[in-house]
């Protein structure tokens, strides 16, 4: 990477600069000196409130009413602030469905645009979920800002032009350490993975196409710098990676500390944090301490608006320009998880806003939808077969395999399902984070939580090879447990794998040893080829058969990435119209409709392997603390548990016995 920036010197820091001329702290005085402070939010999801609307109930741990008393808290602190939105805004929570589905319709604007336009916020960029629901919606939605949203990296297909505006200049009167009023012009530029060319592949296809990020940011940069730019952004929708860069990459926000000219960094996507303690990294050019990448300073402020992104950036005027003398990066919490107290409380012009929307959409998740003879809770999702994710592929399997009847082509070839955990805890972050729907009556506020992204059902047609493979990437959620150490070991794999990556497919049954290596890894790169998790499979009662044809529901984002074995737009059999959320909301009506009521029981159709050992072993997995979890995971766990306790995050953590 190119060191071209800051060089500490003794206890004062001094940068270099790309002209190779330093200041020293002595020099600095005789110099016009300003602070400027970058405050951020990334990834909101529309949880505008502090609301869980899945539960009914307040929380103190997320909303941006409360994000908005602590940026207004970081502005006033100092004499000179901007205020800038990294994407992921309009959609995740039932505020965004409501307004997708009954706001949007009845021409009411967005509330998730309304309140950053009362914050006032300087600039804001597109997030890869933003093109969720179609470029007509994102488009009415963009009108309504009253502050420039940007990405540079969206072409459109026909033009071969910029879709949006790709940066934007701000000319911006700040005071300086004198109090005097000085001129600055500074740059804000924005992008978005490639990858939403795969997810939203129904709605972007032969309309838009996606340049590099990082490519895209060395052409744009040095034209921003011609046309006056004091100081240039980055706005950043795309994740963090140690890894080599290469083209088309997903995360590239260190990389993009390798492009000349870029000055600030924010970026998201991952919903993680930077910098802090939690975040895991190699790179010798990662400095925690001070937030900063090869010198540049980086900033990544969680999901849902638990956290504001803060960069405090000190310049100089030198030679004619602005330069950047010191930065420094943090992030601040509006829940503090050690006092587990709430850190501010809600900005009340904020609350007022939302109210309308607050009780319309609490209506809205309140429609009934049916019944259930069982509870669902996702406690034991990660090392069973689970209720929560039976029911959605019992919906799934059930709408293609009525969808396929005038269908000659495909009526006559099996149904599988494929679905995954998607609320189990976060990132090993948040222990009330698991779905919670009891039996008895249901809303669509159930089906939602159930089935968190507005998603569209899609099915592959695969071979019996392709199910396997499949079925090993998935197994990557699980650590390799030495069946001679006796010492505790994890089972699951939080740092190298995503849950909502850990598919459970029904239609057939299998075993995973974990004693093996991991075939593939958290990207579904093959990694150990010799290896392998998956045991028994079956289809019907007898070794599933590699060359046999089969169909797998699944999801748009699944079925267009091209990562799992079997998917790829090549193997997609048809995109349904419909959401899978709207089909398991469906599905359920349906069944209670015919019987009274859903029975989500799971069908145990996989478990972990045994293994076999003639020591003593220390296995463990997190899960939640609640009283009620104790009592679902007292009654229905497959293997003996044993509780050893809770961790410092707040998980509960069980030791599970798989010799039995």
């Amino acid at each position: 990477m190119d060191r071209r920036r800051f060089l500490q010197l003794s206890s004062f820091c001094v940068f270099a600069l790309s002209s190779d001329k330093v200041l020293s702290a002595e020099q600095s005085k005789n110099h016009n000196m300003f602070n400027l402070r970058v405050v951020s939010t990334t990834d909101v999801h529309g949880f505008l409130t502090d609301f869980d609307y899945y539960k009914d109930a307040s929380t103190e741990k997320f909303g941006f009413s409360r994000t908005a008393t602590l940026i207004e808290q970081a502005r006033q602190e100092v004499k000179n602030s901007v205020l800038v939105d990294n994407g992921d805004l309009i959609q995740g929570n039932p505020i965004a469905d409501y307004q997708a589905a009954v706001g949007y319709q009845a021409g009411k604007p967005h509330p998730s645009v309304q309140v950053l336009n009362l914050m006032k916020y300087e600039v804001g960029t597109l997030g890869n979920h933003e093109f969720n629901y179609g470029l007509e919606f994102l488009d009415n939605v963009l009108k309504e800002a009253t502050f420039p949203i940007i990405n540079a990296n969206v072409y459109d297909v026909k033009t071969k032009q910029n879709r949006y505006t790709p940066y934007v200049i701000q000319e911006r009167q700040l005071i300086d350490e004198q109090g005097n009023k000085q001129s600055i012009k500074i740059g804000y530029i924005g992008f978005v993975p490639p990858q939403i060319m795969v997810w939203d592949k129904a709605n972007l296809d032969g309309k838009v196409y996606v340049e590099d990020i990082k490519q895209t940011a060395e052409k744009f940069v040095p034209e921003m710098k011609k046309a006056g730019a004091d100081l240039v952004i980055c706005l950043a929708h795309t994740g963090p990676s140690d890894k080599e860069y290469v083209v088309g990459e997903e995360n590239a926000a260190f990389h993009l500390a390798d492009v000349k000219g870029i000055d600030a960094i924010v970026f998201g996507h991952s919903h993680g944090l930077f910098p802090h303690k939690s975040f895991q990294t190699t790179s010798t050019l990662v400095d925690m301490l001070n937030g900063t990448v090869n010198g540049v300073p980086e900033n990544m402020s969680g999901y849902w608006g638990n956290n504001i992104g803060v960069i405090d950036l000190q310049l100089y005027y030198l030679n004619g320009k602005w330069v950047v003398n010191h930065a420094t990066a943090h992030i601040r919490p509006i829940y503090d998880n050690e006092k587990k107290a709430a850190t501010v409380e809600n900005k009340p012009e904020i609350t007022a806003l939302l109210q309308p929307v607050h009780e319309a959409t609490r209506k809205f998740v309140a429609q009934p939808i049916g019944k259930s003879l069982d509870d669902m809770y996702s406690y034991l999702a990660l090392v069973q077969d689970d209720p929560t994710v039976q029911i959605v592929n019992q919906a799934q399997k059930d709408y293609v395999e009525n969808y396929i009847k005038s269908i000659p082509e495909l009526k006559d070839i099996p149904v599988l399902s494929a679905a995954a955990p998607f609320k189990v805890g976060g990132r090993k972050n948040d222990p009330t984070s698991f779905v919670e729907v009891a039996k008895g009556d249901l809303t669509f506020r159930n089906a939602a939580d159930l089935y968190l992204y507005p998603n569209i059902l899609a099915t592959l047609k695969v071979k019996g090879h392709h199910v396997k493979e499949w079925l090993e990437c998935s197994a990557g959620m699980f650590n390799q447990i030495d069946p001679n150490k006796t010492e505790p070991q994890g089972l699951i794999n939080w740092e190298g794998f995503r849950t909502y990556n850990f598919d459970v497919i029904d239609g057939l049954s299998y075993e995973i040893d974990v004693t093996q290596p991991a075939r593939y890894n958290g990207e579904c790169e093959l990694i150990n080829a010799n290896s392998e998790r998956i045991r028994n499979l079956q289809f019907n009662g007898k070794p599933i058969d590699l060359d046999a044809d089969f169909l797998i529901a699944s999801n748009n984002y699944r079925a267009y990435s091209a990562k799992f074995s079997g998917t790829g737009e090549e193997f997609v059999a048809f995109l349904a119209p419909d959401e899978n959320r709207q089909v398991l909301a469906n599905y359920i009506t349906k069944q209670t409709k015919l019987q009274g009521a859903i029975t989500p029981t799971a069908d145990k159709n996989w478990r972990l392997a045994k293994i076999e050992s003639d020591k003593p072993l220390d296995i463990r997995f997190e899960t939640s603390p609640s009283e009620q979890a104790k009592n679902f995971i007292k009654t229905r766990s497959v293997y003996p548990l044993v509780d050893k306790g809770v961790d410092e995050v707040g998980f509960a953590i069980y030791q599970i016995d798989l010799t039995q």
